[in-house]
């Protein structure tokens, strides 16, 4: 049996909001917590050492990108990923199912596994949920991911429900096969939540994989195209079925509204690539909502992006500056962007922790939000 990993620590007295402590093999993390995506063993466009230095302590990797390329005799030659990527602290690794799913122009999906085509160079491979959870044991993944079916907002109830019954088949494999790698898997194994929009399926796969033996569960299916509206009330309705007493994790959500959201339903884990990738186009967090750098109104302006950030391009560049570095295509535009955009998000995190901790959430949500959706006089 899995022993416990997350032990809370505090839930805000007006919201289903909540911190808690997360034990996994390189150190404990405190929770919410947002983690930065690294889909090839790097967080893009900045040194691992910046993101340390910044306060993170978990970082994502993808199971199918790293399987492709550095593949899998590569990442065991180095002793895993942790080594080979000079990364000390913990890795989550998703099984790699979306990527299967999205990118691959050739896939059949069976009992057995999917089959599929590398999207780098047309060859054919074959993920089972044994595979998937052998390829992060060699990964050395701190908490890993259940091979999964994944499903688009648009389909009918026959499809999202032979999707649920082959993603509880494949999770049943997957706790098997984690037993029998015995102490080679150090990590902890994620199951994950599908079900599509359809609520009573929702809620069989929720209790299905709340009673099984993982210490953590993913809530699946979300952020996939729905409208805010939705993702809202399937996030809340998911939540309430999914046992309290072990880490929830919502896979996909960055921007800082969909965290306050998440955040509000009791989630403590997510992650998103969308810092990162809205960084190198100069789209900057801030208070007052998403600044568009690139934007003429910046040419002159000698003022930080965010006068409370303490990255590098806040504390040491004006926006007139860092524009100019992504009108002339300079790397170090959105190098700078990159830093900002993840520091900014660790810092929202801390201070909602600290929102937490004083019973005060509902009331910094509502605030934060006032002034994020407010007047964009900066964009």
């Amino acid at each position: 049996m899995s022993h416990p990993i997350h032990t809370v620590t505090h839930i805000d007295a007006g919201s289903h909001a909540r911190c808690g402590l997360l034990s996994l093999p390189h150190g404990t993390i405190e929770t919410p917590a947002f983690m930065p995506v690294g889909t090839n063993g790097t967080v893009k466009g900045i040194y691992h050492e910046k993101v340390e230095q910044m306060g993170y302590r978990l970082i994502l990797g993808n199971t199918y990108h790293l399987y492709l390329r550095p593949g899998c005799d590569v990442l065991e030659s180095f002793g895993g990923l942790h080594a080979f990527s000079s990364w000390k602290h913990n890795i989550l690794t998703d099984s790699g199912g979306f990527q299967v799913f999205s990118l691959s122009k050739l896939r059949k999906i069976k009992d057995a596994g999917v089959t599929f085509q590398s999207h780098i160079d047309g060859s054919r491979h074959a993920f089972t949920p044994e595979k998937v959870v052998d390829i992060q044991t060699i990964i050395g993944s701190d908490i890993a991911m259940v091979l999964d079916v994944c499903t688009p907002p648009d389909i009918d109830y026959r499809a999202a429900q032979e999707a649920w019954r082959v993603t509880k088949l494949w999770a049943e494999r997957s706790l098997i096969r984690r037993d029998e790698n015995g102490e080679k898997f150090r990590g902890c194994l994620f199951g994950i939540v599908q079900g599509n929009f359809f609520k009573e399926l929702r809620k069989e796969s929720a209790e299905t994989i709340s009673a099984m033996d993982f210490p953590g569960i993913a809530i699946g299916g979300l952020s996939v195209g729905e409208t805010p509206d939705r993702f809202s009330d399937f996030l809340a309705y998911t939540t309430e079925m999914v046992t309290p007493e072990k880490p929830r994790y919502v896979m996909g959500i960055g921007s800082p509204d969909y965290i306050l959201d998440a955040v509000a339903n009791g989630i403590d884990l997510f992650d998103c690539v969308l810092a990162t990738r809205t960084a190198r186009h100069g789209l900057l967090f801030s208070d007052d909502g998403p600044v568009n750098i690139t934007k003429a109104i910046h040419e002159f302006s000698s003022e930080p992006v965010e006068p409370t950030c303490g990255c590098t391009a806040c504390t040491q560049y004006s926006r007139g500056y860092i524009r100019h570095l992504f009108k002339a295509g300079e790397m170090l535009g959105p190098m700078l962007a990159t830093e900002h955009n993840l520091m900014y998000l660790h810092t929202l995190m801390e201070r909602i922790k600290n929102a937490i901790k004083n019973n005060s959430f509902s009331v910094f949500r509502k605030e934060y939000l006032a002034r994020y959706y407010g007047e964009k006089k900066n964009v």
